[in-house]
């Protein structure tokens, strides 16, 4: 192993590191670790939103699954996922934005009541496992062949779990902000150079991208005849596009903005970012098959993570070192970014919407340190979930995603868009949507009509039913009107009451 790529990872680490704790001097209460004191400028809302998203799973596991299958392999992600980000932009990022809240649990607490808001709540933390759990198990693929496998994997992963919560334990959003700006900036040059001499390998440009054509790698959809194909389609695409919009991570990065139309135009702004740079990878993968066949044969392996081994491989087999460290940089900026904001998302959920309802007298300072304690036992968790699952990063992602699109994805669009929508309601709604999903799953995993889109249905099923059925369970939140001017009163309490003085 080359000497010069070892240190520069080590060097790279440690600035990351270094960059992580001066941004936590910044933080000095629970809304400073949690939005970073809802102030960041434009730059630095795109950069979180495209960083936090772009992680371990494409550059490794999308842009190896687009070379095995092509873009009918991947509607998740990175499609779904951008349709998921400018859906939130527009549907979502002012309401959110007035409202006022820490987290996206707070939203249920203040539509539906507490019941809904800790059920929601605890689906939306379950659904971090695999995500976050995709990103230790890179950051550790990465220490693993940089060790030349004198680390097993497990050993690495477990290294790669410490050393992101180092940083985001004590600097929270402020931390991931800044560390996701630099980040950004290493992910689009190291890989654009890649992208430039593995294609100049594959003979050019042209030359890939017809080979790709040729081979139906662009073919976005399915056979016209095969309604199986299409139902598997519909179901990896919503588990993105709708499941990801009730997401702590997606919430915090809209909310942090320093006003609510830079929350709007940074996420925007992100997406666009995401789907252009997402190619890149993509790219990469395949001209590395072309230039390598002999890459293909970890198609053939047992372990569904050995395909995530081909662009490392190839770039440390094949490459120049100032290659290697310009890709192991953007690699780990990608990972690293991602999962500094998967742990602080529910972390954030899990201590403000199940914990906090138990104890609802902590103070600021207490809060902030049950905060960190949450943050290194979910990161505990996480790790364990990693060390156990042979999924492949994407696969661990889009099972993360169906948590959601059933169980919180309907409550969230019903409570913001629909007057009538009530406690009753969305009870019904998250537990016959999870409840369906995961019968489903157990029993017809294969069939026609995947399981995560029964339990959508059922969920919207469970809304309508509980919403206009006679009221057996008393609805417990305000209107989303009544909550606007609420959080309104509460950020102008002194106009506010000026007002009232004058109507006297």
């Amino acid at each position: 192993m080359n000497s010069t790529l070892i240190v520069f990872v080590i060097l790279y680490l440690l600035v990351t590191i270094g960059i992580g704790l001066l941004a936590a001097r910044r933080v000095h209460g629970a809304k400073d670790y949690l939005v970073a004191g809802r102030s960041l400028p434009l730059y630095m809302n795109v950069a979180t939103v495209f960083a936090t998203w772009f992680g371990a799973e494409m550059v490794l596991s999308v842009s190896a699954t687009f070379a095995s299958g092509g873009l009918n392999a991947i509607p998740g992600d990175p499609f779904g996922a951008t349709v998921c980000l400018v859906l939130a932009a527009l549907l979502f990022s002012k309401l959110f934005y007035r409202l006022n809240l820490l987290t996206i649990g707070d939203f249920y607490k203040v539509r539906y009541g507490k019941s809904v808001e800790v059920l929601t709540s605890v689906a939306i933390v379950v659904s971090y496992l695999g995500w976050t759990s995709a990103q230790l198990t890179a950051l550790g693929l990465v220490i693993h062949v940089l060790s030349g496998g004198a680390m097993t994997l497990n050993h690495a992963i477990i290294i790669g779990a410490a050393i992101v919560l180092v940083y985001t334990v004590f600097g929270g959003m402020w931390s991931v902000a800044f560390t996701d700006l630099f980040q950004t900036v290493i992910i689009v040059i190291g890989l654009s150079l890649v992208a430039w001499l593995v294609g100049g390998q594959a003979g050019g440009f042209e030359k890939v991208i017809a080979e790709a054509h040729a081979q139906g790698k662009f073919n976005m959809f399915p056979a016209e005849m095969d309604a199986t194909a299409w139902w598997a389609m519909a179901g990896a695409f919503l588990a993105f596009a709708f499941g990801s919009i009730p997401q702590q991570d997606v919430f915090q990065r809209m909310t942090s903005a320093k006003d609510e139309k830079t929350a709007m135009h940074g996420t925007i702004l992100g997406a666009a970012a995401y789907l252009i740079i997402a190619a890149i990878p993509i790219y990469i993968a395949f001209a590395a098959l072309m230039a390598h066949p002999e890459l293909a044969q970890l198609f053939a392996s047992e372990d569904a993570r050995e395909i995530q081994r081909i662009l490392p491989d190839l770039v440390l087999g094949k490459m120049p070192v100032w290659a290697q460290v310009m890709f192991f940089g953007a690699l780990l900026s990608a990972i690293l970014s991602t999962a500094s904001g998967a742990l602080l998302a529910p972390t954030a959920t899990f201590t403000e919407n199940v914990l906090r309802p138990f104890v609802p007298h902590m103070s600021d300072r207490q809060f902030l340190l049950t905060l960190r304690i949450i943050l290194v036992t979910f990161t505990t968790c996480a790790l364990l979930f990693a060390l156990n699952s042979e999924s492949t990063m994407y696969e661990m992602v889009q099972n993360a995603y169906n948590v959601t699109l059933t169980g919180a994805f309907v409550p969230l669009v019903a409570g913001a868009f629909w007057k009538r929508a009530n406690t009753q309601g969305a009870l019904f709604s998250a537990v016959l949507g999870m409840g369906v999903w995961l019968v489903a799953n157990t029993v017809a995993p294969d069939a026609m009509i995947p399981p995560n889109l029964l339990g959508l249905a059922a969920s919207v099923l469970g809304m309508l039913m509980g919403t206009l059925a006679p009221e057996v369970i008393r609805h417990r939140g305000q209107s989303i009107t009544q909550a606007l001017a609420h959080a309104g009163h509460a950020q102008h309490p002194t106009h506010a009451a000026g007002h009232a003085h004058k109507k006297r």
